[in-house]
């Protein structure tokens, strides 16, 4: 029976490809939410998930990783990102928004994915092993297009789920875009789902009387929205307001949607009216002070006052973090939201089970239980941490490397290699 120790170095590829692999000695969160199991040993099997018990004996032929008593989670994931979408600032790095043409609801974003990109080990060396990348802007506002759940795996293919829903944005910031009122924002919402609805009880994919002239009901805009009010795809809308969110809300109830609340950052003054008809959020735990006149009541304790309501909540960091460490920045981020209130469990369970049921990938993805991607990572220390590693790291049962191009740039740059000889390009 071969072992490897956490902490040192190995061959990845002979684990990638085994077919079954055995951790052990792990304090196992299978599912979060609740209490971990101690001492667990953890199978992996073809990339799934085999058994997780207390004080088992791997099976002969197993390869063996020794957790030696360490946390063991699923692998994270940050329900708000531009992963993929955004390398840098110039424009050829950038694929997350149109602001011009007829593309609304169908701008879809997951033609654009880069699986090459340098922002994505970086992401997976913090934990981070599924994602959703959502759209910002459409050239047919209020809506920005589909967003697509990422799967942090390496090599090409990085799309778990396309078209995971349809993004649309509201508030003041944006008011501009559609005549200068947020009230023209909710009514174009509604004219648009008016005429879903339409084409949807006509039993065609596109009626032949649809308006070409006007982009929001154009053929192309319609039938990415036949999704939603079919409910099998879910509205995905940024609100931050208390009155915007109370109209997402009505907007729930009167076309039956299922609706996901993203920023929500006054969303603490409706957290019974979202609790009660089940509606998620995901939300910047970093937020206490308003950038926005949308967001004079934005509070720290806003996670747990929904947590505490009964809202299932998860978590993105807007601006640079939306592609740049965007891992890290979200266990930082679950960190402030236990030193304002919420329960650790809690905010672990938002980093994994909440997302995944929030974007509907729940029945492979999310906890520890037989049957489900082996996504899981062996922490250093507690994973809410911001000094803690990530050790180990599993994508559908593949160990991943935890290189970046930073830490190539460290080595490369390291003091100790001051005397080398240099590389014969630079000779």
């Amino acid at each position: 029976m071969k072992k490897w120790i956490v902490g040192i170095a190995f061959a990845a590829a002979s684990i990638a490809d085994a077919q079954t692999i055995a951790i052990v000695h792990a304090k196992a969160y299978v599912v979060p939410g609740s209490p971990p199991i101690a001492n667990a040993t953890i199978l992996i099997r073809d990339g799934r998930i085999g058994t997780v018990a207390a004080d088992a004996t791997p099976p002969a032929g197993a390869h063996v990783i020794d957790a030696q008593g360490k946390i063991v989670t699923p692998g994270l994931m940050n329900s708000g990102t531009e992963l993929g979408l955004v390398e840098a600032g110039p424009a050829d790095t950038t694929d997350h928004a149109v602001t011009t043409g007829t593309l609304g609801a169908a701008f879809d974003i997951q033609y654009a994915l880069n699986p090459n990109s340098t922002l994505l080990p970086v992401a997976r060396a913090d934990g981070l092993t599924r994602a959703v990348a959502f759209p910002s802007a459409s050239g047919v506002p209020p809506f920005a297009g589909l967003g697509a759940i990422l799967r942090l795996s390496e090599g090409p293919d990085i799309l778990d789920r396309p078209q995971a829903a349809v993004f649309a944005t509201t508030g003041g910031m944006v008011s501009s875009r559609v005549g200068g009122s947020r009230s023209a924002e909710w009514i174009l919402l509604r004219m648009a789902l008016d005429e879903a609805q339409r084409t949807v009880a006509s039993k065609v994919e596109a009626r032949g009387d649809m308006r070409e002239h006007d982009p929001l009901l154009s053929r192309v805009n319609i039938a990415a929205l036949l999704p939603v009010v079919r409910g099998k795809t879910p509205l995905a809308i940024t609100a931050h307001r208390e009155s915007d969110i109370r109209q997402a809300i009505k907007l729930a109830d009167d076309y039956k949607l299922h609706i996901i609340l993203c920023g929500a950052d006054e969303a603490w003054r409706a957290a019974a009216a979202l609790a009660a008809r089940k509606i998620p959020v995901v939300l910047n735990p970093f937020d206490s002070t308003p950038s926005t006149f949308d967001q004079i009541g934005a509070r720290l304790d806003n996670v747990a006052i929904l947590q505490r309501a009964g809202v299932t909540i998860s978590f993105s960091v807007p601006g640079v973090h939306l592609s740049h460490n965007a891992g890290s920045i979200i266990r930082e981020g679950a960190g402030i939201a236990v030193a304002n209130g919420l329960p650790w469990d809690q905010a672990l369970k938002a980093l994994t089970v909440n997302p995944a049921k929030t974007w509907g990938i729940a029945n492979h993805y999310g906890t520890l239980e037989a049957g489900k991607d082996a996504d899981l990572v062996i922490w250093s220390g507690d994973p809410l941490e911001p000094v803690s590693t990530a050790e180990v790291v599993f994508v559908q049962g593949k160990q991943v490397s935890l290189r970046t191009r930073q830490t190539e740039l460290e080595q490369r740059y390291s003091p100790k290699h001051k005397n080398d000889p240099w590389p014969p390009e630079y000779r």
